[in-house]
């Protein structure tokens, strides 16, 4: 009993021991005035190469990824201006394959304006978004190669382009308000943005004397038959959180949310980009 009122009064002492501990909180970073630049340079090449007795097996592959992330902001008092631009290319070719294939395509360049809402870590904003792709991509796929007779001779590799360097190439700009902690954290609200999505025609292409061919047309990313353009008007999310995970490594989260109000505004396009980076 003595030992079991020992143990009891020992957990409260060391309850009431942890509570007292509070972490140090972290000095609010003071961001200089003027122009302040950084980014990395990411070029990442792999070749494999097996031969028939390998018994693990694999196909012979040639691989390679480019990628830039490059910032540069500006500040003056309460007046901030931050610039983001990301670009990355991935291709690969496999032994056995016809094409070669992309693993990634994306160039993007973020902007936002803000004006400190007193000595708060809020501001009034404005922002800018481009966002699109510059290759054309493709829908692989194989081929029945046929004879006089029609009858299956040989199969072949074939693709079908479905889209095109900056098409789809997708523009915003919106009003809004930006909570700014740091450099490295910030989100920014705008629930009037303006969306403008860009294509080439010829993805839109219908006979307009063809009923059943405009019945059975699939809007190409939202842009209706035979136009090149579509516009809409939405609410904009914008998030970015950049921390240290373990010593010399470093996880940066990038969250991009979108609501059409003119068209089902509770369908969100959600666009999430997570990067961890070591250093040696």
């Amino acid at each position: 009993m003595r030992s079991t009122a020992f143990l009891f009064s020992l957990l409260i002492a060391l309850s009431l021991t942890a509570q007292t501990v509070t972490k140090p909180k972290k000095p609010k970073e003071v961001i200089p005035d003027g122009w302040q630049q950084r980014g990395k340079f990411t070029f990442l090449f792999s070749q494999s190469a097996f031969n028939a007795e390998w018994q693990g097996g694999g196909t012979s592959n040639v691989a390679g990824t480019l990628g830039i992330d490059y910032e540069f902001n500006f500040k003056k008092q309460k007046f901030s201006w931050d610039n983001k631009f990301i670009g990355d290319l991935g291709l690969t070719k496999l032994k056995e394959q016809k094409f070669v294939r992309k693993t990634t395509d994306r160039i993007e360049f973020n902007s936002i304006v803000g004006n400190q809402i007193n000595e708060t870590n809020w501001y009034y904003s404005t922002f800018f978004n481009f966002r699109t792709q510059l290759f054309s991509g493709y829908e692989f796929f194989e081929s029945d190669v046929l004879n006089d007779a029609g009858d299956i001779i040989n199969t072949v590799q074939d693709r079908t382009e479905i889209t095109d360097g900056f098409s789809p190439a997708y523009f915003q700009l919106g009003p809004g308000v930006l909570f700014k902690e740091s450099k490295d954290f910030n989100i920014n609200i705008a629930p009037a943005t303006t969306r403008l999505i860009l294509v080439d025609r010829r993805f839109t292409a219908v006979d307009v004397s063809d009923p059943e061919a405009l019945e059975n047309y699939t809007p190409f990313f939202g842009v209706q038959a035979n136009k090149n353009t579509r516009w809409e008007v939405g609410a904009s999310i914008r998030a970015y959180h950049k921390f240290e995970l373990f010593e010399n490594v470093t996880a940066e989260n990038q969250l991009n949310l979108y609501s059409d109000y003119l068209d089902r505004p509770k369908n969100i396009d959600i666009d999430y980009t997570l990067n961890i980076a070591f250093t040696v």
